[in-house]
């Protein structure tokens, strides 16, 4: 074994100190999006709460663009970690060439599909026209850095599994350094309104996509489309399609219901999901470590190191989310401001906060667990679970419409979801069915 695969895959379980080495670069990848994309709240959200419900229910669908990413993603660090384990780094460099043929076609399509449709799907989300007129300008935009957005998807999926996490932090942070420093300014000086923040977010997208190809050209393996090794990427990908549907329905339908609840409903849901996604991505980092870390031992033919690097992780997702929890309530009182001075939405985010911090502890354990089965290439059975859990949530967040339970109904749905897939995925663990050893799991 090569000195860079033991580096990566020392024998026994890793310790806390190289979980943090992997998770610690990997959060601040995580965090510079969800960082960006509240401060993009911030500014549009100053423009009124129309700007705001625009930008809420653009980015709602937009968000497929990012859901797509990280699928392909996860499904390159879940074959690719176990060749790096196997000592095989050029065969994990080019599932990375693979997954990034894939999110090239994948973007193109959705910048078609969204330039024909989006003033449809935003009307259909949504019963005001101001509201969703400004949404579909702002996603006609937006939309032109999908293929950049999913080239990073790709790249990160692939340098996560070689445990490079150090450049994708540098990649990513430039680039959306760069974002949130041109967002205002378009808004605001410049006078383009709620357009300016999908420039911005245009712009941030192709440094970083630039970036992620100029590294796996560096890496000078054949950059050609490889047939039976991308129809490998996409049977593994599919699972987590699935997987990934059923969080775009929940969050489709959420945006939906938040709509029609009122304006100021839906601006608050907006800023409530932003924090709840910021949290999700950035409590993710140690998911992101878990991949790495259970692919390569499994890779290794090392199950019993793979499973005590699992128990480990579990204690540091719950630790991390209890953090994130204790910052979010220390923060309360200002939070509301940050972000609107509209008084309506400020009353509907009281509805929202105690969702939120309840559950980010529970979401800590559940996306530190998830990084294990993804690492283990338990694809299916995460696909079962999550399917599950969505749809145990979603009568809830349907039957506010009936009952009249606004927000409260929505994140009280969210937080049903997650209660389900803690349930499910420590009853996995405890099995030890996930810990599949060899090159690829069969």
């Amino acid at each position: 074994m090569s000195a860079e695969a033991e580096l990566g895959a020392a024998e026994g379980p890793a310790s806390y100190r190289r979980i943090a080495s992997l998770a610690l670069p990997a959060l601040v990848v995580l965090a510079a999006e969800p960082i960006y994309l509240l401060i993009d709240t911030a500014v549009v959200g100053h423009l009124g709460a129309v700007p705001l419900a625009g930008l809420a229910l653009g980015g709602t669908l937009m968000g497929l663009a990012p859901f797509i990413g990280a699928v392909l993603a996860y499904g390159t660090t879940a074959r690719a970690a176990r060749r790096f384990g196997a000592d095989d780094r050029a065969g994990a460099v080019a599932e990375g060439v693979q997954g990034s043929w894939i999110a090239l076609a994948a973007g193109l399509v959705m910048i078609v599909l969204v330039e024909l449709f989006a003033g449809t799907l935003t009307a259909a989300m949504g019963d005001s026209p101001a509201v969703a007129g400004a949404a579909a300008e702002w996603l006609r935009i937006a939309i032109l850095g999908a293929p950049f957005l999913l080239l990073a998807g790709a790249g990160q999926g692939w340098m996560r599994a070689v445990q490079d996490t150090r450049r994708p932090m540098w990649f990513v942070t430039f680039s959306f350094l760069v974002s949130a420093a041109l967002a205002p300014i378009l808004v605001y000086p410049v006078g383009l309104g709620l357009v300016g923040s999908a420039w911005a977010n245009v712009v941030a997208q192709a440094i970083a996509g630039s970036l992620f190809l100029a590294a796996l050209r560096r890496e000078r393996v054949s950059l050609r489309v490889d047939w039976p090794l991308m129809s490998k990427q996409l049977v593994a990908n599919r699972d987590l399609i699935l997987r990934g549907s059923a969080f775009q329905i929940s969050s489709f339908s959420a945006t939906a219901v938040a709509a029609r609840v009122g304006t100021a409903a839906l601006g608050a849901h907006q800023i409530g999901m932003q924090l709840w996604f910021f949290a999700a991505l950035a409590l993710d980092a140690v998911a992101i470590a878990a991949q790495a870390l259970i692919g390569a031992d499994l890779g290794a033919d090392r199950p019993a190191a793979a499973r005590a690097s699992a128990r480990r992780v579990t204690w540091v997702g719950l630790g991390y989310g209890t953090v994130f929890m204790l910052i979010v309530l220390a923060a309360l009182p200002l939070l509301p401001r940050l972000f609107t001075d509209d008084a309506a939405v400020h009353d509907q985010l009281r509805s929202v906060w105690p969702w939120l911090v309840v559950m980010l502890p529970l979401a800590g354990v559940v996306f530190a667990l998830d990084g294990v089965l993804i690492g283990a290439g338990d694809l299916r059975f995460m696909r079962n679970m999550t399917l599950a859990a969505i749809f145990s949530g979603l009568p809830l967040t349907w039957l506010t419409l009936v009952f009249g339970w606004g927000l409260t109904g929505i994140w009280a749905a969210l937080a049903v979801s997650v209660l389900v897939r803690l349930a499910l995925i420590l009853w996995r663990m405890k099995s030890g069915a996930w810990a599949v050893t060899g090159a690829e799991r069969a």
